[in-house]
C-alpha cells in the first residue's frame, strides 16, 4: 500500500465523520478526493462517491434514530421523488453526456471539467445559504403542499444524480428552510433521504461502469467508522457552531474545486 493510498483511506475517515457531525458533505470530500488525489475519472469517482455516502449514512440514521433525531415521514415524502431522479440521472442523464460539451479556440470543456464545475457552484449555492443567520431560516411550514415537496425533491435528486452527490448538503438546508424542522434533527432526517438516494442512484452505476469492489468495500467501511465517531462527537456540538461550520467547510470546498478544475 503506497502513501496516496494511505492518505485516500485517512481522508475515508474522515468523510465519515464529517456526515456524523453534519449529515452531509460526505460527497464534497469523497468526489474530490478520488479525482484529485486518487485519479479516479469524475463519474467513476461520483458513482463510487454514492456508494459510500449511502452506505456510510444508513449507519449514521440508525444512530440518530435512536436519539429521536429522525422524522422518517418528512424524510420518506423527500425520498420518493428524489430517488427516481438520482436513479434516472445516474442511468440516463450522465452516460448521455458528451465527452465534449464544446471546443472554443484551445480550450475545451470536457464532461469531466463541466460535473466538477457545476459539482463546485451547487456547493457554493448551498453554502450561502447555510451561513445565512437566522430569519431565513423559517421561510415556509411543514404544511406546505405535497406537490411542493415533491417538485423540490425532484429537482434536488437531479441535482445530486448528477454530481454524485448523497444530496445532504443540499436536503439539511431544505429541510431547515422548507419544512421546519430544527437543525440537529434535519441532520439526523436528511440522512434517511441520503441513504436511499444514494444507494438507489448507484444501481443506476453498476449497470454501466466495472466496479473496483475491494478498493470500494474497504473505503466504505472506514467511512463508517469515521460516521459513528462523527456522530458521537455531535452530541457535544450546539446546533448553531454546527450549521455556520457546514457552510463554511461547503464554501472552501466549492472554491477549491473551482480554483482546480479553471486554472
Amino acid at each position: 500500500m503506497d502513501s496516496i493510498e494511505i492518505l485516500g483511506y485517512i481522508g475515508a475517515l474522515i468523510v465519515g465523520l464529517v456526515l456524523g457531525l453534519i449529515g452531509g458533505g460526505g460527497s464534497i470530500l469523497t468526489v474530490p478526493l478520488l479525482v484529485y488525489l486518487l485519479g479516479y475519472n469524475p463519474v467513476v469517482a461520483t458513482a463510487y462517491s454514492l456508494f459510500v455516502v449511502g452506505t456510510s449514512s444508513m449507519v449514521g440514521t440508525f444512530q440518530k434514530y435512536k436519539e429521536g433525531l429522525v422524522d422518517i415521514k418528512t424524510g420518506l415524502a423527500f425520498s420518493f421523488p428524489s430517488f427516481i431522479a438520482v436513479y434516472l440521472s445516474r442511468r440516463y442523464l450522465v452516460p448521455g453526456i458528451p465527452d465534449t460539451i464544446f471546443t472554443i479556440g484551445e480550450y475545451q470543456l470536457t464532461k469531466d471539467m463541466s460535473i466538477m464545475i457545476f459539482f463546485a457552484i451547487i456547493m457554493f449555492l448551498a453554502a450561502i445559504s447555510m451561513i445565512k443567520n437566522g430569519k431565513d431560516d423559517h421561510l415556509l411550514s411543514i404544511s406546505q403542499p405535497y406537490y411542493k415537496t415533491f417538485v423540490q425533491g425532484l429537482i434536488i435528486g437531479t441535482i445530486t444524480g448528477v454530481i454524485g452527490a448523497g444530496g445532504g448538503f443540499l436536503y439539511v438546508p431544505a429541510l431547515v428552510i422548507w419544512a421546519n424542522i430544527p437543525m440537529k434533527k434535519a441532520v439526523g432526517t436528511s440522512l434517511i433521504i441520503v441513504t436511499i438516494n444514494s444507494l438507489i442512484g448507484f444501481l443506476g452505476d453498476v449497470q454501466t461502469l466495472e466496479i473496483e469492489w475491494v478498493f470500494l468495500l474497504t473505503f466504505t467501511l472506514i467511512s463508517i467508522v469515521g460516521i459513528v465517531i462523527g456522530v458521537f462527537i455531535s452530541k457535544f456540538i450546539s446546533a448553531a457552531k454546527l450549521k455556520k461550520s457546514f457552510g463554511i467547510f461547503v464554501l472552501l470546498m466549492a472554491v477549491y474545486i473551482l480554483f482546480k478544475e479553471l486554472k
